[in-house]
């Protein structure tokens, strides 16, 4: 019977995770001048944020984060006040999540005993587990997000099963992944085939061949319905919340709203938009937050009441 029981707290948890309206990610951290963390949440376009980025580890390294200018993690106690920040995110109900990897870094995996034991870091230092060295004092992240840009491939689906490993009924560790458009991801294919990311944010920018571009979303919607079959429970379109956010790919938000979002919120896998970054997102998360949810932000709020095994479920997704 205690078997049983997890088994319906595991399903109820993820059923409750999938009626969820759609919603905005960012990624934050990587400019001085963005404002805080609590300040991004409290702003109420965001259900999803990234802290980027964690971009030394792997292969015997010391992990190192970099926090731009909002903190100096070598020193103790620095970025200390993120966690304040992060545990007043998560009482607003924002995920708040650490991104691995990023552009610029050093960073690898050298073997699956390697990938265990950056989970094991990762467990200890930003999760549920416990260490001396915190960067982010006491804080509890909600999962990891894989922004894997550099390097190969190679057993990063093992550090997704060594971090899903850690995951219990009474509190999940979430994964995100953050692939490019081109199908599939030079990088990260292997560790999203493993069906065990939550959500996969497509960068659908700097790729010609799969953006939106010349007022032409053909290329877009043809990429966007391949990412779609992905294992993953949901799927976010990531665009550059500014011009000059990316090299390209801006999507201004009107036409977002009226030209791409219509053709894609009715997949069973749409999961929101994913912009970059929070420091560029001057208004265009407040422009689109409701059409990314269909017009009707309250939808999210209705209640449902469910059964499993028959035992009833009642629940405010």
């Amino acid at each position: 019977m205690a078997a049983l029981a997890l088994t319906l707290l595991f399903l109820a948890s993820q059923f409750m995770n999938l009626c969820h309206g759609a919603g905005i990610a960012t990624y934050w951290g990587q400019h001085g001048d963005e404002g805080t963390l609590a300040a991004a949440c409290a702003t109420g376009n965001y259900q999803y944020i990234n802290i980027a980025f964690l971009t030394v580890f792997g292969n015997g390294r010391t992990p190192e984060l970099n926090l731009a200018g909002h903190c100096n993690p070598s020193l103790p106690g620095s970025c200390s006040w993120i966690g304040d920040d992060v545990v007043a995110c998560q009482g607003r109900g924002v995920q708040v999540l650490l991104s691995l990897g990023g552009g610029v870094g050093t960073y690898s995996l050298s073997s699956e005993d390697d990938a265990q034991q950056v989970a094991t870091y990762l467990w200890n230092n930003f999760l549920g587990g416990s260490s001396d060295s915190r960067p982010l004092g006491n804080a509890v992240l909600d999962g990891i997000d894989f922004d894997i840009e550099l390097g190969s491939e190679q057993n990063y689906d093992a550090l997704a099963r060594a971090l899903s490993s850690h995951s219990t009924p009474q509190r999940r560790v979430y994964l995100s992944a953050a692939p490019q458009c081109p199908f599939p991801d030079a990088h990260l294919s292997e560790a999203i085939n493993t069906g065990l990311f939550d959500y996969v944010w497509v960068q659908f920018y700097n790729n010609a061949p799969c953006q939106y571009a010349n007022g032409n979303a053909d290329n877009l919607l043809s990429s966007w319905n391949t990412w779609i079959t992905v294992n993953a429970s949901r799927v976010f379109l990531g665009v550059p919340a500014a011009p000059g956010a990316a090299g390209s790919g801006f999507i201004p938000s009107d036409v977002l709203n009226t030209e791409v979002l219509p053709n894609i919120r009715g997949s069973m896998k749409y999961g929101g938009v994913m912009l970059w970054s929070r420091f560029y997102d001057d208004g265009y998360s407040t422009a689109i937050r409701d059409s990314v949810n269909g017009g009707s932000r309250s939808r999210s709020r209705s209640r449902l009441h469910v059964s499993i095994f028959g035992i009833p479920i009642i629940g405010n997704p």
